[in-house]
């Protein structure tokens, strides 16, 4: 789904002269059409991602039934000419709920919602309802909830550098399991990087933010990162200004949970006469909901009391789906707290669950290894393999999708400010000569 944005900008909508507007009467009707309309948009492009959901469960289970089938029907259809020929090409399964890949959907389905909101909130509207009830209440709240994602949106990105130096550990330990013969030298060097990944998997965010656990802890990975690139120390310095940058992007009192904990506390439905308010509402809850997302799967700061939920109505028919996967995300949690993993993204509990594998693996090394132990660690370096291409091929682009709604939060925030002034001159009074 691309992100676009409104074509021109926001001001471009919205005129201070009150003669440029149709009657209140004649314009309730195409306002209550444009309002229908991005209800509509919202509920399908969310529908989107929890069908990704749905589909992924009932293609596995599909292609566990196939695989069933097709290994039954072996022995029958070896000695047929055709055999070799009878393949059967399915089409590209849909990102996992949480993956990579799912999460660059979900930030490109906020900048579409996004921008419909805006159009949506100024298209045909008097300016002067920005300053009367309930816009004059919900709007400067709305802005208030912006700067809260916009931290969000910061430790989220410095979350993301800290899984790709993660990728470069597990990078390290690929290429030491990849060398033939295998001995006990690549063995121990594997070891060495996985029970580094793991160790920083695992930190209390409290911890870190207190007792600077990745300012420690980079000192004693050092020797990893001369050696990731070949770069000597280029690549050590920019080991240090990573965990660096981690430490100072935000306050050591700063907490993701508590923030999506104050964002979400006044996040309350509009009652029935107030149409006016609903498109704040949705995309408020639409900013709650990918925030939260965000912190649950990526690491940040000192998210321990993440809340699995927060109030949605269930009688709203735009919002079914938001809670169907609000539902999905905050089970997951759950089970995260118990198991104490570093987030709920896919590739990152895959490469924790192969890691500790690979680590028992190494503790019982023997060599030279059976063929049922080779092919048992030729599976887990596979697989650790593909997790790598995925974070190397996504990791960056999700990087920079995050960098993009930063900017376009920002963006429109000054835009919305830059009306509400406009309105408090118009409504100043003259002053005289």
């Amino acid at each position: 789904m691309p992100a676009t944005d409104n074509q021109g900008s926001f001001l471009n909508r919205i005129s201070i002269r009150r003669n440029q507007f149709i009657p209140i009467e004649s314009c309730n009707d195409q306002e209550q059409e444009n309002l229908e309309l991005f209800q509509r948009h919202v509920a399908d492009r969310f529908a989107d991602l929890l069908y990704i959901h749905s589909s992924t469960t009932t293609a596995a289970a599909v292609t566990n039934s196939n695989s069933n089938e097709h290994s039954s029907a072996a022995t029958a259809t070896t000695d047929s000419p055709s055999a070799t020929h009878d393949t059967h090409t399915h089409p590209p399964s849909p990102p996992q709920i949480l993956s990579i890949s799912w999460f660059r959907n979900l930030l490109d389905t906020y900048l579409c919602c996004e921008a419909e909101f805006k159009a949506v909130l100024v298209s045909g509207r008097d300016p002067s309802q920005f300053s009367r009830p309930p816009l004059d209440r919900l709007i400067p709240d709305f802005l208030e909830r912006s700067i809260k994602a916009l931290d969000i949106c910061n430790a989220v990105t410095h979350g993301v550098d800290l899984v790709q130096h993660w990728q470069k550990l597990a990078q390290i330990a690929l290429t030491a399991l990849n060398q033939t013969p295998l001995g006990e030298g690549q063995v121990r060097r594997a070891r060495k990087a996985l029970n580094t990944l793991l160790t920083s998997m695992v930190f209390d965010d409290k911890e870190n933010a207190n007792n600077n656990f990745h300012g420690r802890w980079t000192e004693r990975t050092r020797s990893f990162g001369r050696r990731v690139g070949g770069g000597g120390g280029n690549n050590k310095d920019r080991t240090r200004g990573t965990f660096r940058s981690l430490s100072w992007s935000v306050a050591k009192s700063w907490s993701a949970s508590k923030q999506i904990q104050t964002m979400s506390a006044n996040l309350a439905a509009p009652r029935g006469g107030e149409s006016t308010a609903l498109p704040v509402y949705i995309m408020n809850t639409i900013v709650v909901f990918v925030m939260w997302a965000l912190v649950a799967a990526i690491p940040c700061q000192e998210r321990n009391g993440l809340a699995t939920h927060f109030q949605i109505p269930r009688n709203l028919n735009w919002a079914q789906p938001i809670i169907g996967l609000q539902e999905k995300i905050g089970e997951d949690w759950k089970k995260k707290e118990k198991k104490g993993t570093a987030g709920l993204l896919e590739e990152l509990q895959r490469m924790e669950k192969v890691a500790h594998s690979l680590v028992e693996f190494a503790d019982n090394f023997v060599f030279p290894m059976e063929e049922e132990k080779e092919a048992e660690l030729a599976a887990q370096v596979a697989e650790l393999a593909e997790v790598c291409r995925k974070m190397e091929e996504g990791l960056g682009p999700l990087q920079q999708q995050v960098r993009e709604v930063f900017h376009r939060i920002v963006r429109s925030r000054a835009e919305v400010l830059d009306v509400l002034d406009q309105i408090t001159k118009m409504a100043a009074p003259p002053v005289p000569y």
